[in-house]
């Protein structure tokens, strides 16, 4: 019985390693623009289909900073960006960068 619980304890060990591998994407994100940014999408590279929008009721105004938490859990680092903006300013953009190594990214027109 003590072997078995050792046995259970250790797996759970291994288990909650490897869980918590997948680490947080944190960067800043700038409005280097001169309209709101209204939607920010990001999907790993290969996905199909945008994820929610990241700002949720939020928007990021011309010149200002955004502090992005990607907390999806998996183990990526290639994202697809989308960036919609209010009305018909600017057009809809798109861009992959490698988030895990970009601490700052700028929106630029």
């Amino acid at each position: 019985m003590h072997k078995l619980k050792l046995a259970l304890i250790a797996s759970t060990l291994v288990l909650s390693a490897g869980a918590s591998q997948a680490e947080d994407l944190v960067f800043t994100l700038k409005n280097g623009t001169k309209s709101v940014l209204n939607n920010f999408h990001a999907s790993p590279v290969g996905v199909d289909k945008w994820e929610d929008d990241i700002f949720g009721q939020d928007v990021l105004e011309p010149g200002e900073s955004m502090q992005i938490t990607i907390a999806d859990g998996r183990d990526k680092c290639d994202y697809d960006m989308r960036f919609e903006f209010q009305g018909d300013d600017l057009e809809t953009t798109t861009d992959t960068q490698n988030l895990c190594e970009m601490g700052e990214y700028t929106i630029q027109e």
